[in-house]
């Protein structure tokens, strides 16, 4: 019975490291612009998470 799983596993390990192989090919350095951008992005998004979480936190104190 694990004989038919084998196959299946390598197969599958296989055809991942081609996609790897692919995506690597296409992959290139940002820009310094598109660095920025990213960098703000992620500074916008970090801040909303927190905010949201301060104002659950605030919420759940008030109906302590």
């Amino acid at each position: 019975m694990e004989d038919n799983i084998q196959p299946n596993v390598l197969t599958k390990f296989k055809s991942f490291l081609l996609q790897c192989k692919r995506v690597w090919h296409v992959l290139r350095k940002p820009t310094m612009e598109e660095f920025k951008a990213i960098v703000k992005v992620s500074a916008l998004g970090i801040l909303a998470i927190g905010a949201i979480g301060f104002i659950i936190a605030d919420i759940m104190k008030l109906f302590k």
